[in-house]
């Protein structure tokens, strides 16, 4: 088995006993463990150290702040320092500081192999830390320490985590800079064989190499190898052009130049879904996950499948895999409970959308809104049969009442259709209905008959966008969520629907774009909940964007 997967299985497991509060501690220098404590005479040293180095550097901001920064910095040194003991030795901070910075450590018998720490005080599931391109390229390891307590003058002792670590060599920087979660390290068990193995990989090293370049003794790619890169980019153009049998063709090719590319499985497996060859679509998503058994897309996309396929404990069992990989991922809860309810396990159901609601509460939306307005009708009869409806839809405790309710909703607007054909709510709402009940297509044929009534009704094109998405066709979804924003451009929640297709289809420029413009409106308009939710979505998008050049 490769060594790391065995690392990254042990890093959930070891996430999981840091929820829990049940972390491996043993105080014997050199050997490792998962919490250090520090406190007593140690901590004040520690002090007293900062303080003389905030006097001395005061000049690159206030001594407060500069003590505190040291002070974060040497705390995550004293526990690479007691786990590692006499395998590494510190860089001198006035060297450090002069020029000579960005690595902390080196090993004791090679000091060409650097190691950098970097410390952060925070909740584990939203701490990140950060490196530069100068960082990677001077250390082999980068070692994130987790800070439990907050860092100050007055704090008697400090209970640290040894967070995980990265190699450098499987950081491929963009940009100057790159971000990454807990979730994303290697379990910091194994940072001590890392490191024996780089150094004795080192003997056959020439002195302008990078020691963990040798380590992982990649072979030199040929320009005629890259050719499949050349079948993924025209695969991709013709997913775009929706030449589908085309994208197939190009994606078969390029894995037949790599077979290992689980990427590309995922991505001919959606070919496969939108083109409902759902049986060749969940056997690309089960490749994807072979290849990477952390592909919590593959396992979201592999639990649609099975939806459609009707093999609902079959997407149980997918989603429920994407939420041990990431427990953040609201559209995994979401689809989950979607799969319960239609299986009978209403309390499921609910504990999983309250969940997804909790992570996204712009997710759990459904593509008929039911607090929506009545329609106007001109029939007083019809009224009355919508207020009983909408009673009966708000007191309705079971699937089956809310399918009956959905039903005589379609009946009732119907007659509405009936009665006035040019009433553009009645499509709408009736559409709504069919929503409701999972018949996208009567669904999308409503809403563009209420678009042809009434052009300018901005809900509805983002009805008929989210009836599209739900239908799995996303480039028509986006297309109705700008036509929403194009009739009203401070409609945030249209921006916000764009941006989650956007992000799904791997435009994450795109979507973070879209994403900060409904942030601005939901602050503009005092939202203050739902701004503070769309910053966040921003900042995991980042995130992935960093994190999209981990060669992991």
């Amino acid at each position: 088995m490769d060594w790391s997967n065995v690392l990254r299985s042990l890093q959930s497991d070891f996430i999981k006993r840091l929820a829990d509060g049940c972390l491996l501690h043993c105080e014997r220098v050199g050997q490792y463990s998962e919490l250090t404590v520090i406190s007593g005479e140690r901590l004040k040293q520690l002090r007293d150290f900062c303080w003389v180095m905030a006097e001395k550097y005061k000049r690159v901001s206030s001594v407060r702040d500069v003590f505190i920064s040291y002070l974060k910095g040497k705390l995550g040194e004293e526990v690479v320092k007691e786990r590692l003991a006499d395998f590494i030795t510190e860089v001198d901070y006035e060297k450090r500081f002069g020029g000579d910075g960005n690595i902390d450590f080196t090993l004791t018998n090679n000091p060409l192999i650097g190691i950098e720490v970097k410390s952060r005080q925070g909740n584990f599931n939203r701490v990140l830390w950060s490196v530069s391109v100068d960082e990677v390229q001077k250390n082999a390891v980068i070692v994130c320490v987790l800070i439990q307590e907050e860092v100050n003058e007055a704090q008697s002792e400090y209970h640290l985590v040894l967070a995980g670590f990265l190699p450098t060599e499987m950081i491929k920087l963009k940009t100057g800079k790159i971000s990454f979660g807990i979730e994303q390290l290697f379990y910091g068990g194994g940072l001590r064989y890392y490191l024996e193995q780089l150094k004795a990989s080192t003997n056959y090293l020439s002195p302008n190499i990078y020691p963990q370049q040798k380590f992982f003794n990649k072979p030199q790619v040929k320009i005629e190898d890259n050719s499949n890169q050349l079948y993924i980019q025209q695969g991709d153009e013709s997913v775009e052009k929706q030449l589908y049998d085309a994208a197939i063709e190009n994606y078969s090719q390029a894995l037949k130049i790599c077979d290992r590319d689980a990427n590309t499985y995922y991505k001919r497996g959606n070919v496969y879904y939108h083109l409902t060859d759902y049986t060749q679509a969940i056997i690309d998503y089960i490749q994807a996950i072979n290849i990477n058994p952390n592909f919590a897309n593959a396992y979201i996309k592999s639990g649609l499948t099975r939806y459609q396929l009707a093999d609902y404990y079959g997407a149980i069992e997918d989603y429920t895999q994407a939420i041990r990989i990431n427990s953040y991922n609201a559209l995994a809860f979401k689809n989950r409970g979607d799969v319960r309810s239609i299986i009978g396990d209403s309390q499921g159901a609910i504990e999983d959308y309250t969940q997804a609601r909790k992570i996204n509460p712009l997710l759990v939306e459904d593509c008929g809104n039911k607090n929506r307005r009545d329609a106007k009708s001109a029939e007083e009869r019809v009224k009355e049969r919508l207020v009983i409806l909408d009673e009966d839809r708000s007191n309705s405790n079971t699937r089956t009442d809310e399918r009956e309710n959905y039903q005589r909703a379609i009946e009732v607007f119907t007659q509405v259709i009936e009665i006035s054909p040019s009433d553009a709510v009645g499509y709408k709402k009736r559409g709504n209905a069919h929503c409701d009940l999972g018949d996208y297509l009567k669904a999308i044929e409503d809403f563009t008959a209420s678009i042809q009534i009434n052009p300018d009704d901005v809900d509805v094109y983002i009805q008929r966008g989210n009836a599209f998405y739900l239908l799995g066709d996303k480039p028509e979804a986006i297309k109705d969520y700008t036509q929403a924003i194009k009739i009203n451009s401070n409609n945030a929640d249209a921006y916000i629907h764009r941006g989650k297709v956007r992000d799904e289809l791997g435009d994450i420029p795109g979507a973070i774009a879209d994403f900060r413009i409904a942030a601005d409106l939901y602050q503009k308009a005092g939202k203050v909940q739902e701004h503070k939710d769309t910053r966040e979505r921003i900042l995991d998008l980042e995130i992935e964007e960093s994190l999209d050049v981990l060669d992991f």
